[in-house]
């Protein structure tokens, strides 16, 4: 806890580009938090680099999504926007759980078995150590609360078995961290795959909506999403590419999955289709605007990166120092 608010962290991957998934599933959602709780808000590029990374791409990129937190009306006076690799502490805490980790929780991770088998070519030890700084990112900043999907509950429980270890040996160091549990974001699935989440990653191009796609790009990948044969617009578990259609209406607008059924009542999918992308396009527009304008203004982005580091490194350093002490490091002489 800092001060009077509790503390939450999240952070997204610097690769790929941002999805309508992660706007409306994370971003969106974390711009409301920031009155309730200290945010930290983290450019995870260390994560990044278990998989091969063309430098100056993900320098880019790195930038690139920072100023999308920002675009996306992430206040960097309130909440500490960061590059991971700026507060050197993740790596260092991270070494140091890495020595309270067992080899068999690392094995069990589900998103271990399934990055190796989609970078057979280069399975590293980071790639299996990677929930470990995960851990790491959580308990540096003494978070309370962590935004989770089903998918990384799994490293969340490691974390919370990890800082539970660690206190239970040394005492109460680290605050042992809930997944936040609030306002859901919208669950978005693929347009040609409605099976399966949005991703950054899809190597269909007609799969996923960007946050930068241009509204042209926009409307013609509504207009291709995967549909069926029924010709009724209805809220069900049977209709899955029109259900995720409704969803993303649903978001964009504000309106009750209900209403959108009943707004569309009797009109065709093409038509459908056309409102979702025109709804799309009006949601993503000022955030495509205003990221345009941040990306000009490199003085004022510099000194965001610049004055954030520094926050996040004072309160990271006040964790490691003390994680540092329990274990029996010498204190450093300043």
């Amino acid at each position: 806890m800092i001060g009077e608010k509790k503390v939450l962290f999240s952070g997204m991957q610097a690769t790929g580009n941002l999805t309508l998934g992660n706007y409306l599933g994370a971003l969106k959602n974390w711009v409301s938090l920031s009155d309730e709780y200290e945010c930290f808000y983290s450019v995870v590029d260390m994560h990044s680099i278990t998989v091969r990374q063309n430098p100056a791409e993900l320098r880019k990129r790195a930038r690139a999504l920072l100023i999308l937190y920002i675009a996306a009306g992430l206040d960097p006076e309130k909440n500490c926007i960061y590059y991971q690799s700026h507060v050197s502490g993740h790596a260092e805490l991270a070494w140091i759980l890495n020595c309270f980790t067992y080899m068999g929780e690392l094995n069990r991770m589900t998103q271990f078995k399934d990055k190796s088998a989609k970078h057979a070519d280069n399975i590293n030890a980071g790639l299996f150590t990677y929930p470990v700084l995960m851990a790491s990112d959580i308990l540096l900043y003494q978070a309370d609360v962590v935004p989770v999907g089903i998918d990384q509950m799994q490293h969340l429980e490691l974390t919370r078995d990890l800082a539970q270890r660690f206190n239970h040996i040394y005492g109460n160091v680290f605050t042992v961290p809930e997944a936040y549990i609030g306002k859901v974001g919208a669950k978005i699935m693929s347009l040609q795959d409605p099976a399966k989440k949005m991703s950054k990653s899809d190597e269909n191009p007609n799969a996923s909506i960007f946050l930068m796609d241009e509204p042209d790009v926009i409307m013609r990948k509504c207009k291709r999403a995967v549909t069926d044969s029924e010709a009724q617009i209805l809220y069900r578990e049977e209709q899955p590419g029109v259900k995720n259609l409704i969803d993303i209406y649903s978001a964009c607008t504000g309106k009750q999955p209900e209403e959108v059924v009943k707004e569309f009542d009797g009109r065709g999918y093409g038509e459908f289709k056309l409102a979702v992308g025109e709804a799309v396009v009006s949601v993503l527009k000022p955030l495509q605007d205003e990221a345009a304008r941040l990306n000009k203004d490199k003085a004022y982005i510099d000194s965001i990166i610049k004055k954030n580091a520094e926050k996040a490194d004072y309160y990271a350093m006040k964790t490691l120092r003390k994680v540092q002490k329990k274990v029996g490091f010498p204190e450093r002489i300043r």
